[in-house]
């Protein structure tokens, strides 16, 4: 390998680009300027590879790239800096593969990049909270996590740079992109239409979108020109690799229509609404697919779980024992389990799919049901006598052999009363009394 002879600028840049004390005081002691033989001698000889090599490890490496000098950077710092980095590159590829000398110049040449970052985006003072279009951007402290800026598509280099996460949906960008955005916070989405798109994958063509794409209006076509048309599965609709990365997400349309949970390619801002809509019980099943429960066994457990706690929970809202013991609070993740028993959320839906809610709900119920058959005196004198039998021991309303009367709440075993069937004799007493009870005056 031969040395190429760099210009003039170039070799006085090589010396140390950012120490030049002594030139702007007058030159070397002495006033004399020494040769280019005198100061870098190994600079301007060839007589092997290996020599070439050392010369290039000097060339790149060896200045003090990493100093901080007094004042401003000014262009050819930058400059250096590149021709630097270069000769890293170069040389890396000239060095045996997996030696140590290899391994040394990938770390000098990171270095190099991160200290050329620095130059191009200096630190400046940022306030710790933005608000811009319903985002709620936050000042990052954390130095070491790599992330990637959902603006410009780049490395954020927590390093050396300043970055903003959105605290509402966790958009992520640099501090220099935060007057580029131009989407809003998917949060305020959240909030003002909470509801799934229930089409599986409603596509209109590229056409209607006059091929561009849906979010940013960047030109798109299928062949890749000027950019790649990426199709959102969740919207129909297709997307820039700006706007698209090939997340992958869970689509609600197709777990209630078809019981599918595959992952598929979604867009950046597709996957942030789902990923904020996933713990919200919005899923009516029985009327998007009633015919769902006919057809996973599953669903049926955990409705007839779900619909036994709501039978609990009247007993622990009138114990004092189990409002110390804050039973309910084991459901605070799926608060909607104590309030009805027919709304769901995706991550439900997930859940039953793999198995972790029929085992975590199991064991709630029978916490909760021991609690009142077993430990509290007080919920076990709330138990219920057949009445048509009068045989057998106390019953409560969540017990599978037993039916409830709807009018009056009355518990039976299920073998004598069964769907209402059989006249209730606590509905019966109360008609009775209430013919027998004469007339309030006052109500005439």
């Amino acid at each position: 390998m031969e040395y190429h002879e760099r210009p003039a600028s170039f070799r006085q840049a090589r010396l140390n680009p950012f120490d030049r004390g002594e030139e702007e005081e007058g030159g070397p002691p002495g006033g004399k300027t020494p040769s280019r033989d005198e100061l870098r001698p190994e600079l301007f000889s060839s007589k092997s590879r290996n020599q070439s090599l050392d010369r290039a490890m000097d060339l790149g490496l060896a200045e003090d790239h990493f100093s901080r000098p007094v004042g401003s950077f000014v262009a050819s710092d930058i400059e250096q800096l590149k021709m630097a980095i270069e000769e890293c590159k170069r040389l890396i590829l000239e060095l045996p593969e997996h030696s140590e000398r290899q391994k040394d110049t990938v770390v000098k040449l990171i270095h190099l990049r991160l200290k050329l970052q620095e130059l191009k985006d200096p630190e400046e003072d940022e306030p710790n909270l933005r608000v811009l279009l319903e985002h709620r951007f936050s000042k990052e402290k954390s130095k070491s996590v790599k992330q990637t800026c959902d603006k410009c598509s780049t490395i954020i280099w927590g390093l050396i740079q300043t970055w903003y996460t959105c605290t509402g949906c966790y958009y992520r960008c640099h501090s220099k992109c935060l007057n580029l955005i131009n989407k809003p916070c998917v949060r305020s989405k959240v909030s003002h239409q909470s509801e799934y798109e229930l089409s599986i994958c409603p596509e209109i063509g590229l056409d209607r979108q006059d091929y561009r794409c849906a979010e940013c209006r960047m030109p798109v076509s299928l062949r890749g020109v000027p950019s790649e048309a990426r199709q959102c599965d969740y919207t129909g609709q297709y997307y820039c690799s700006t706007c698209h990365w090939n997340d992958t997400a869970v689509i609600p349309a197709r777990v209630i229509h078809n019981w599918e949970f595959e992952p598929r390619k979604v867009c950046r801002s597709s996957m942030r609404y789902l990923a904020l809509m996933i713990p919200r019980p919005v899923l009516k099943l029985r009327e998007v697919n009633p015919l769902l429960f006919n057809f996973v066994e599953e669903l049926v457990e955990i409705r007839k779980l779900r619909q036994d706690i709501l039978l609990m929970k009247p007993y622990f809202i009138t114990c004092k024992e189990a409002l110390e013991a804050r039973l309910l609070l084991q459901l605070h993740d799926r608060q909607h389990f104590v309030e009805n028993n027919d709304m769901y959320s995706l991550q439900d839906l997930i859940d039953i799919s793999s198995g972790r809610l029929s085992c975590s709900l199991t064991e709630i119920h029978t916490t909760f049901a021991k609690h009142i058959k077993l430990d509290c005196d007080r919920c076990q004198a709330k138990g219920f006598v057949c009445e048509l039998c009068k045989e057998g021991d106390i019953l409560f309303p969540f017990d599978s052999h037993t039916s409830v009367c709807h009018d009056c709440s009355a518990v039976f075993h299920r073998d004598c009363f069964y769907d209402n069937s059989t006249t209730c004799p606590k509905c019966a007493r109360m008609t009775e009394r209430k013919y027998d009870d004469p007339p309030d005056p006052k109500d005439k």
